[in-house]
């Protein structure tokens, strides 16, 4: 079990997704993510997520991403975020997104 001040350490957030991009470097199929989040700025993620969406697919898309974790480094990237999802059955993401239109850096609570 955590406790609530655990929880409200992590910073998840609405972004948009502005700009996809192949990760031929990746391990595992993946693209790389350029996000909107307002006033937090733009922030880039590598995301397993080449199953269930195109690239076109992606472009505007408004996602959920935790944006206080440390940059991690996948092979040449930085991932600045991490875009939260669900596994489906076949253990592949489905993106968190938000049921209507919010503005980019809209906190989770």
């Amino acid at each position: 079990m955590i406790e609530w001040n655990d929880f409200e350490k992590i910073d998840i957030r609405i972004g948009t997704i502005t700009n996809v991009q192949d990760f031929p470097k990746a391990r595992k199929p993946s693209y790389q993510l350029t996000i909107d989040f307002g006033p937090l700025g733009i922030k880039r993620s590598s995301a397993q997520i080449t199953h269930h969406y195109t690239k076109e697919d992606l472009l505007n898309k408004q996602v959920v991403a935790v944006v206080n974790f440390p940059v991690k480094q996948i092979a040449t990237f930085f991932s600045e975020c991490l875009v939260l999802g669900v596994y489906d059955e076949d253990n592949k993401v489905i993106l968190l997104q938000p049921g209507k239109p919010v503005s980019n850096g809209q906190k989770i609570g």
